[in-house]
């Protein structure tokens, strides 16, 4: 892996520098997954029951609380264990310390999305809790194992198209691709019907439109007729189910994702929310990522830190400086 690669390409990218600053914080090596939160990071919709649109993100907070690790604890982990993280899930699972996470949403009305201080539908911003509180939904807990883990692991097929009535979807460019490839690699990786292996099957029947293809093993629907309308009452549409219009406002055109006049303000609060220890370990943390890095690729980092916030760009500037004089 090649430092210079992977900093040139974000350091390119300063809209990635709030993800940047939390992979090289205290919590980029989460100790397992029992002791990380879950971010849906994507935008959602909620349809309540007056036909209404609400835009929605999902969070879960571990119950366990959260851990991480330091460079030299993971190096010496996974120098001992390379399934570390899966082994810590498996053995407290079936010693029955089952692990939870609290679900919360945030919930934005619909038409403040046109007016909100950040684009709502970008991926490399969040909604501040301030503006958007977090309000909490239920328990997530994960309390059995896989019995067969080709059967009910390597052949699940997730796909964030894969929602109830009441979930929709949003204008962000980053799901709308992901609700297309992530179910056309399913297809290819398991089959068209990857929705019959039991894994992914419904708990409860399900009369879909969806028939035909390779390795059908239900019956097909039988003689069910193939289209619709028909007099038999088959297939017909449900309005009840149907999403409320969604307003489209602007010209068309092939726009420019990047332009943006704020890749900096976001990081800037992570940065001063943290600790002065906290931000020591960012600083070194980054100087020793960005080790193998040119000069040139490294000074632009420190360029972005600094717009951020001009104490990151000096803290991650004289870290560079002494690892670079093996200080």
């Amino acid at each position: 892996r090649s430092a210079d690669n992977n900093w040139d390409f974000w350091t390119n990218l300063p809209e990635a520098l709030h993800q940047v600053t939390i992979i090289m914080s205290e919590r980029g090596i989460p100790k397992s997954y029992r002791h990380m939160h879950g971010f849906g990071s994507h935008a959602f919709s909620f349809i309540n029951a007056d036909n209404e649109r609400f835009w929605v993100k999902f969070t879960f907070k571990t119950q366990q609380g959260i851990a991480n690790l330091d460079d030299a604890h993971a190096a010496a982990l996974i120098g001992r264990d390379r399934e570390s993280h899966l082994r810590d899930l498996y053995d407290s699972i079936e010693a029955g310390d089952f692990p939870r996470w609290t679900m919360y949403v945030q919930i934005m009305p619909e038409k403040e999305a046109a007016t909100y201080r950040y684009n709502p539908f970008d991926l490399t911003k969040v909604w501040l809790h301030e503006d958007y509180p977090l309000t909490e939904v239920g328990v997530l807990e994960l309390n059995r194992n896989p019995e067969n883990h080709f059967a009910e692991v390597e052949q699940a097929a997730f796909s964030p198209a894969h929602v109830v009535p009441g979930i929709g979807f949003s204008p962000d460019k980053m799901l709308q691709g992901r609700l297309f490839s992530y179910g056309d690699a399913q297809r290819y990786r398991l089959g068209v019907n990857h929705h019959q292996i039991p894994v992914n099957a419904p708990r409860c029947p399900v009369h879909s439109y969806h028939r035909d293809g390779a390795m059908r093993v239900d019956g097909n629907r039988g003689g069910t007729p193939a289209y619709e309308p028909n007099r038999h009452g088959q297939w017909q549409e449900q309005p009840d189910f149907r999403e409320p219009p969604l307003s489209l406002e602007g010209a068309a055109d092939h726009w420019n994702h990047r332009v943006d006049d704020d890749y900096y303000s976001q990081p800037a609060l992570l940065f001063r929310k943290m600790s002065p220890a906290q931000q020591d370990l960012l600083f070194e943390n980054t100087a020793r990522a960005i080790a193998g890095a040119s000069s040139e690729v490294k000074a632009r980092h420190i360029a972005n830190c600094t717009l951020c916030d001009p104490a990151y760009g000096e803290g991650v500037a004289l870290a560079i400086a002494r690892h670079d004089e093996g200080i």
